[in-house]
């Protein structure tokens, strides 16, 4: 059973920790990681269920969209993809990526927009995806190649896409493209496409050590309405920072559910595996280890949260959301290796508990910014802020 006591402390308000609560009750009668090989159906499950259930309301902004709040608030995504990640990778893959999936339109869409995407995103009726990410354009987002140009009410999207979560079973792309108003990053755009718009193919399905759907997109001569916009000409990349700010905090989230299971799996073995006439707990380098793995879990914790406190005060959150994502990452894949060890022979045993976290927790290391990247974020902005500072 994991340790429920951070949730006392002050980031948090009262209905987070109802929420917490009732999400945890949910969860324990209606999630199994059970989905016999079909992760397309599955996924398509759980949007389904989180939505009919109210829990996607969290992931969109605006009450007259289906929200459940105006704006969203980041500390009830934390605690909705902790939880979840820590019953199922894939429930909190398919929770989350409603969330990114629709975020640019949260953010930036039209009431025209909103009413007609977020209220199904919200009910689970319609699986959002976001499509930034290219072949040679990851991390790099100003090298983006996919390109949009403009033909009279039209814009016609001609690239590929790759890496993109729900590619194959998504209703809609939130796409970003090359418009060319300026050099780099700032001549990027943002647009809306349905699944069903001729030019856009799935040109490829990705296969992943850890299951979740995943395609290439090309697009073809895809011809879009000049309404399909996101926010004005040239604020694409704008568009997709801020989305990704408000889902990289939540990245750390997940990191930490991953964890926080993975810490319960190594107390559960520890305290019943005889050896040698005792348990494997009370080996003083059993214990060494089980300090660091929660010492370690709760590090993670701190930093996600005060991340999601401070956005939900306003704050800007880069330098934050970065530390959080990449301390809560790569203490996971510490943790969850440190359980597998724990667990031996049986930690390697296909769906085993850690043998699943062991896959699952791989690719956050990676995906919204991998870890190096966060390095570069982190030092920029600690660098900027002391310049600043030594100028006063």
């Amino acid at each position: 059973m994991s340790d429920k006591s951070y949730l006392d402390w002050p980031f948090f308000d009262d209905r987070h920790r109802q929420l917490q609560a009732d999400l945890e009750r949910w969860a324990s009668d209606n999630i199994t990681d059970d989905h016999h090989g079909d992760t397309d159906a599955a996924c398509r499950d759980f949007v389904a269920r989180l939505g009919a259930a109210g829990w996607l309301r969290y992931a969109v902004g605006g009450t007259s969209c289906g929200g459940q709040y105006d704006v969203i608030d980041t500390r009830a995504i934390c605690l909705l993809r902790e939880t979840l990640a820590r019953h199922s990778g894939l429930a909190d893959f398919a929770f989350a990526m409603q969330g990114l999936g629709s975020g640019a339109i949260t953010l930036h869409g039209t009431p025209q927009q909103k009413q007609r995407y977020l209220k199904k995103v919200a009910a689970g009726a319609s699986i959002a995806a976001f499509a930034l990410s290219e072949p040679n354009s990851g991390s790099d987002v100003a090298a983006m190649s996919c390109a949009a140009r403009r033909d009279g009410n039209d814009y016609v999207l001609d690239g590929e896409k790759t890496w993109i979560s729900n590619g194959g079973i998504a209703n809609f792309y939130v796409v970003f493209a090359r418009t060319g108003e300026a050099p780099g990053s700032r001549g990027l755009s943002a647009f809306i496409v349905d699944a069903t718009t001729p030019g856009l193919e799935i040109a490829e399905r990705i296969k992943v050590i850890a299951p979740h759907p995943l395609a290439r997109l090309r697009f073809t001569e895809c011809r879009i309405p000049a309404g399909s916009m996101i926010g004005m000409p040239g604020q694409g990349f704008k568009i997709a920072m801020q989305t990704l700010d408000i889902f990289r905090t939540s990245v750390a989230a997940a990191a930490l559910g991953f964890a926080r299971h993975a810490l319960d799996e190594a107390l559960r073995r520890a305290t019943t595996r005889p050896m040698f006439n005792q348990k494997l707990a009370d080996f003083q380098i059993t214990q060494t280890k089980l300090a660091q793995m929660a010492t370690g879990v709760d590090i993670s914790a701190l930093l996600t949260y005060r991340a999601a406190w401070q956005r939900d005060q306003g704050q800007t959150v880069t330098r934050e959301a970065a530390m959080a994502k990449m301390t809560a990452t790569e203490t996971a894949q510490q943790v969850i290796d440190a359980a597998v060890q724990i667990w031996g022979g049986l930690g390697v045993v296909s769906e085993h508990p850690v043998e699943r976290l062991y896959r699952e927790i791989r690719a956050l290391r990676i995906y919204e910014g991998a870890t190096e990247v966060q390095q570069l974020i982190i030092a920029r902005q600690t660098l900027s802020a002391y310049e600043q500072e030594v100028r006063k």
